[in-house]
């Protein structure tokens, strides 16, 4: 009597089945699901039927605005005329890269400044540790003002300079909490560990503690990038020059007050407003670069700000 064994194992790996719901939970109410889907389906249309409103407009034709009054929902001839004639104004492109090279630079200075800062208050044998973080918690409630803030600025020699734009702004204490909450989860032992093998204060956070800490830096740096780069009020009071103007100051300039796209925004003939789909235009590329940006961040949220900013 021979036995015949299959010398082919398989290499299929088991599924994983779906989670059940447990037996002490009682399984929904129909009604209840069905509005549920329905409140979602509202929400879901709420936000994204204004987006879709913008971007149809942004590329309908000129004949195609005014024939629906203004807005459309879906363009029945698309067209890229009111993008080429924003980007060929020259004005919408200079306060692009404007936006541009203030959201970079000042991204990576904050960036540099809250994480020296956060390091350094999260070590418990730091000098003068607790009060210098218990004057950031102060600045969480009592803000100074913008008089005072204005006054500072002008004291320093920065109106109508691009670091007006970054100095002022430049390391927000909710961040630092976070970033500082996140580095103090870090085993202290790790760290001793490090110093025992000679590694100093330098070396230790750009080998031990920024590697862990990628989601929360990540996190904080989308953070300081949004705000760089929907910069408007500091803009409005420090920059007297219109070339320096970002995006979000030009924006306000065609959107608002309607003013042409060619030419300087100081411009005497800036009499006749804007088309739409131009304004459209405008307000496309002013949110494209958060929108491009943000997908690839938006997974380390969860584990970068509740991991940081609670506290065990």
């Amino acid at each position: 009597m021979t036995v015949a064994f299959s010398s082919r194992r398989s290499t299929a790996e088991p599924k994983v089945k779906a989670p059940r719901r447990p037996a002490w939970q009682p399984a929904p109410h129909p009604a209840i699901t069905v509005l549920k889907v329905l409140a979602l389906v509202v929400v879901v249309a709420l936000v994204l039927l204004p987006c879709l409103v913008v971007v149809s407009t942004s590329l309908a034709g000129q004949q195609e605005v005014i024939a629906n009054g203004g807005w459309v929902i879906w363009p029945t001839d698309p067209t890229f005329d009111a993008y080429r004639e924003v980007l060929t104004g020259g004005v919408v492109t200079r306060a692009t890269l404007i936006s541009a090279g203030v959201t970079i630079v000042g991204t990576t200075l904050s960036l540099l400044c809250t994480i020296g800062m956060a390091y350094a208050l999260s070590r418990p044998n730091t000098f003068a540790g607790k009060p210098i973080t218990l004057l950031v918690l102060f600045t969480l409630l009592f803000t100074p003002g913008m008089i005072p803030t204005y006054l500072v600025v002008t004291g320093m020699g920065l109106k109508d300079t691009y670091a007006s734009l970054i100095v002022p702004v430049l390391v927000n204490a909710f961040n630092l909490v976070v970033l500082r909450g996140f580095f103090q989860r870090i085993p202290n032992e790790l760290i001793e560990a490090a110093k025992i093998e000679g590694a100093g204060e330098v070396r230790i956070l750009t080998r031990i503690v920024l590697p862990l800490s990628k989601a929360a830096v990540a996190v904080v740096g989308l953070f300081y990038a949004v705000q760089y780069w929907n910069s408007f009020f500091g803009a409005v009071l420090y920059l007297d020059d219109s070339a320096k103007w970002p995006i979000q100051l030009v924006l306000r300039q065609y959107v608002i007050q309607g003013s042409p796209i060619a030419g300087s925004l100081a411009n005497a003939e800036a009499m006749v407003s804007a088309p739409n789909s131009i304004q459209m235009a405008v307000v496309v590329l002013a949110m494209l670069p958060i929108i491009c940006v943000y997908p690839f961040l938006q997974r380390h949220f969860m584990s970068g700000v509740l991991t940081g900013a609670v506290k065990s």
